[in-house]
């Protein structure tokens, strides 16, 4: 992937291979989500594309992203969105813009919904921009598709819609996020950050961006990882700074074999961490995603959110969802304080998941959670 513009970016700053020429592959920007889940799951879209034909792809990105496209081979190039989520200033949007337009693009695919979004093709003049009606952008995408939530439930399912004719089904199976993990920064890793490859390691990702009603108790986690130990295994505890005192409790009294990792790596480093790995616990995260676009066996714990609607795109998945009256809620925080969704799915129910997956020897019956390969489960879009 060739450098970025910085983040004040005029015409001049673009590379040369972001120039017209004279190949005759489409040229398509894409306008990349603000979340790591979403991002993952966009390389289905990336993948229909090359499917349709020959084709480069640019994705205007937050430059947090640039590590995941990386490792997508479908992927030309990251252009840096130099604006944080939710800013207009369309100032820069103009003059970013105008840059982009001598590229000489065919089509733009915008998948956020937002007016804001749809602005820098528009400015580019990009001849064909492609997305859902959202904030009412009429004349900013004028190939416009009404989004049914019914006949598209499923997010990955509405970007792959948005490489398609209007008229066209998706295909089946969809293509599934596939990251390829950077093996040199891989040989790199155990050295800097003072790892131990001597037990297979099992990763924690603890940390859910949107909130606490999404995040499995603590105390669970560490009890598990305690379990997991005593069998031989070590835990990498991944996640941001923000999840860093979180780690710090899972970990607590373990630290030889229960290793936190929050805040000690980039985000690229914790894929080709998790590429490395034996198996993953998670929330239902961006890390979520990212496991699952590994072919990572993984356990993947529902609380507020429902899988039915973002699942982890893979075979080797343990879906742990409760589906209890209130749920799913959809909320933050629980609204009615006592979190049901996620405190009774046991330590025990987890281990008995990744036993399903061939990771661990399997274990008496536990709760009464269904921990089920999602290929397997009713409605899965296989």
């Amino acid at each position: 992937m060739s450098p970025t513009p910085p983040d004040n970016a005029t015409p001049d700053d673009f590379d040369d291979d972001l120039v017209p020429h004279e190949a005759t592959a489409r040229r398509i920007l894409i306008v990349g989500p603000s979340w790591v889940g979403d991002m993952v799951m966009a390389q289905s879209l990336f993948m229909q594309l090359k499917t349709n034909g020959p084709c480069e792809i640019d994705v205007l990105a937050p430059e947090w992203s640039l590590p995941i496209l990386a490792r997508m081979p479908e992927v030309s190039r990251g252009v840096v969105m130099p604006l944080g989520h939710g800013k207009l200033e369309l100032g820069t949007r103009w003059r970013l813009g105008k840059s982009l337009g001598t590229v000489g693009y065919d089509q733009a695919i915008v998948l956020p919904n937002s007016l804001k979004s749809a602005l820098i093709p528009a400015f580019a003049g990009i001849p064909q921009r492609t997305g859902f009606r959202g904030e009412m952008r009429y004349f900013l995408i004028n190939d416009m598709r009404m989004l049914s939530k019914h006949r598209l439930p499923m997010t990955v399912q509405r970007f792959v819609a948005l490489g398609r004719g209007i008229q066209q089904a998706l295909p089946e199976p969809l293509p599934r996020p596939k990251l390829v993990a950077d093996a040199a920064n891989q040989q790199t890793l155990p050295g800097r950050l003072g790892l131990s490859l001597d037990r297979p390691a099992i990763a924690f990702m603890p940390g859910a961006e949107y909130g606490p009603a999404k995040q499995w108790p603590l105390p669970h986690f560490a009890a598990l990882a305690e379990r997991l130990v005593d069998r031989g295994f070590q835990v990498w505890i991944l996640g941001s700074n923000k999840d860093r005192e979180a780690g710090d409790i899972i970990a607590a009294d373990q630290e030889e074999h229960i290793i936190n990792l929050c805040g000690r790596t980039e985000l690229g480093d914790a894929v080709d961490l998790l590429a490395m790995s034996s198996a993953a616990v998670t929330n239902d995260s961006g890390l979520m995603h990212v496991a699952a676009a590994l072919d990572l066996p993984l356990v993947a714990i529902y609380g507020s959110s429902t899988p039915h609607h973002t699942p982890p795109l893979s075979d080797r998945v343990a879906i742990l969802y409760l589906g209890i009256e209130c749920s799913p809620c959809f909320k933050r925080t629980c609204p009615l304080g006592h979190t049901r969704c996620l405190t009774e799915i046991t330590p025990a129910s987890v281990m008995e998941a990744l036993s399903s997956l061939d990771i661990v020897p399997a274990q008496s019956p536990g709760a009464n959670v269904h921990a089920l390969r999602f290929a397997e489960r009713p409605g899965a879009y296989r």
